[in-house]
């Protein structure tokens, strides 16, 4: 195995009873700051930006820690089970069980709003769990299942989401998705753009001005409910939602570079 390759994929369980889920986790060590990788809906741990992240831990002799939410990639669970604060759920566990010391959180998409909720969480419960470094956001969507999803759909989807409780959305990235009526009300009980998110460390948000899924103006919403001074949005004009070209993932790795090396 050369050093570049992740490691074969470690196993907990999360959850009690019929709920418990198998989640597969794959954990690089190294020093600090570490990586610690949220995905998108639907998306999993092998991804273009999460293999990229670990290579540049590898290179950089740092601890990365990527996992795959329950439904999605090597984890057990269905897909059509899931709701936003089971996989926040699931996130945590990961970051108590393998997180140790100053962490830089990076969340892509949905993941940019478990990272939000996995910031709050982890203020509560303040010295007993590894501290951030920082939060970087790609193409984040805090409160989605509500703002870009509920919102945006029509009557009669509403209504299939009301009676049946699934309704399969059509995806460009692959098989269509269900759409559950517990993901939109769960989505309810974790929204964020609601008033001050308070974060406890610095920001970096990367978003796509042509992204058909999180528009730019999501982000603009999601800078306004920071209140911490070192919050930066970079707008790429030419980026899609995966921001997952050449040059993107440069960017990322090098806004991820800035924050390892940041004071404080």
């Amino acid at each position: 195995m050369s050093e570049f390759e992740a490691a074969a994929p470690l196993f907990i369980d999360v959850g009690g009873g019929a709920a418990q889920r198998r989640i597969a986790v794959r954990r690089r060590a190294g020093g600090g700051p570490g990586l610690f990788w949220l995905g998108g809906f639907a998306s999993d741990m092998k991804g273009t930006k999460a293999q990229a992240l670990d290579e540049w831990a590898a290179a950089h002799r740092r601890a990365c820690i990527r996992f795959d939410y329950s439904g999605h990639g090597e984890s057990g669970g269905a897909f059509v089970d899931g709701t936003i604060g089971r996989w926040l759920e699931e996130s945590l566990a990961v970051y108590e069980r393998f997180c140790d010391g100053p962490q830089i959180v990076i969340g892509s998409s949905m993941g940019g709003w478990i990272a939000l909720l996995l910031a709050r969480e982890l203020r509560r419960r303040g010295s007993a769990v590894a501290p951030l470094k920082g939060l970087v956001l790609i193409a984040p969507a805090p409160d989605f299942t509500e703002a870009l999803m509920w919102k945006a759909f029509s009557p009669d989807i509403r209504a299939e989401i009301e009676t049946s409780g699934v309704w399969l959305r059509p995806s460009e990235y692959g098989a269509p998705q269900p759409i559950t009526k517990a993901l939109i009300e769960d989505g309810r009980q974790h929204l964020v753009l609601g008033g001050s998110i308070e974060t406890g460390c610095p920001v970096r948000i990367l978003q796509g001005a042509k992204d058909p899924d999180v528009p730019w103006q999501h982000a603009f919403e999601l800078t306004h409910r920071l209140p911490s001074d070192d919050v930066v949005l970079t707008m790429i004009q030419d980026g899609d939602h995966r921001l997952s070209r050449p040059q993107d993932i440069a960017r990322l790795l090098a806004t991820v570079a800035e924050l390892s090396a940041a004071e404080g």
